[in-house]
């Protein structure tokens, strides 16, 4: 005791406080093992509830999918209902935590709530996002599955997710692109699998020497022997124009959506094919220069 007084002694303090400021050191010392086992506890435990909340929240993630899933709702719908509950539990389940720790959760949503003008600009992209998610779903512009192409920055792809704040596509050399869902609300684009048919449009150049009837002959048999050609639907092969270097004829038909590439594909190759068997020839670009002799 006459070590701590002699250290802790200023010329200021008389013994009596001295003695206190020891009683207080000496308390402290004592409960703080107590006070860290409490923490470990307290710590341990929300560890295990979080684990069991991650786990709890995936049950009920599962069991609304299946139900949404049971009930045939959209694709689009399961994934954006399925995202907002997410992101609604792990938000729950995160004011419970804090809770655990001294935390009040009213305090923190009052304190929220009288700043919510700072929270709303902070976070006005992305409730924009979440309201363009919102009008997608309601008016159905596309869904998942569709093809589109959207005018703002010309992505095109396959929708193969509807979430909360964006929307994913997914193009042709298999790359993934991420679109936010308010500046897909508030922008054009073009749905080319919205409906069951389209229609292809096709152009060919032959070269003034060739049968114009013949070529158009060949490109009516060409889409009447084709299956994937919708017999039902206007074909249509007529001259489109007379350009420089070639007549152009126009080659019109309908498809199926699903089929569209696929009979793309096999008409071309087949033109090709059936003109050089019937010596019809595509031309390439070119110039025909006449020269004439000047006399001095």
């Amino acid at each position: 005791m006459k070590f701590w007084y002699e250290l802790l002694t200023p010329d200021n303090m008389t013994p009596e406080e001295v003695e206190k400021e020891i009683g207080i050191i000496r308390q402290f010392l004592e409960e703080l093992p107590q006070k860290a086992l409490n923490l470990g506890v307290r710590i341990l435990l929300s560890v295990i509830f979080l684990l069991i909340g991650i786990w709890l929240i995936k049950l009920v993630r599962k069991i609304v999918k299946k139900s949404m899933n049971r009930a045939s709702v959209d694709v689009g719908v399961v994934q954006f209902l399925d995202s907002f509950i997410k992101v609604c539990l792990y938000i729950i389940l995160g004011f419970m935590i804090a809770s655990g720790f001294g935390l009040d959760a009213a305090s923190v949503v009052a304190v929220v709530g009288s700043a919510g003008v700072a929270v709303g600009l902070a976070l006005q992209g992305s409730l924009s996002n979440f309201a363009g998610g919102v009008l997608i779903l309601l008016l159905k512009p596309f869904k998942v599955g569709d093809y589109i192409k959207e005018d703002s920055k010309g992505n095109e792809g396959t929708v193969t997710e509807i979430q909360m704040f964006y929307t994913r596509l997914l193009t042709f050399d298999g790359k993934t692109v991420i679109l936010p869902n308010g500046s897909l609300a508030n922008t054009s684009l073009v749905n080319f699998t919205a409906a069951n048919f389209r229609r292809l449009d096709l152009t060919v150049g032959i070269s003034y020497d060739s049968d114009i009837k013949k070529a158009k002959d060949i490109l009516n048999d060409l889409l009447n022997e084709n299956p994937l050609v919708l017999p039902h639907k206007d074909k249509v092969v007529v001259v489109d124009e007379l350009a420089d270097s070639a007549v152009v004829l126009a080659v019109k038909c309908h498809v199926k959506t699903e089929d569209y590439w696929t009979l793309r594909g096999q008409l071309l190759e087949d033109i090709k094919l059936s003109f050089d068997k019937e010596g019809i020839a595509i031309p390439f670009p070119q110039l025909d220069v006449h020269m004439e002799h000047m006399e001095n």
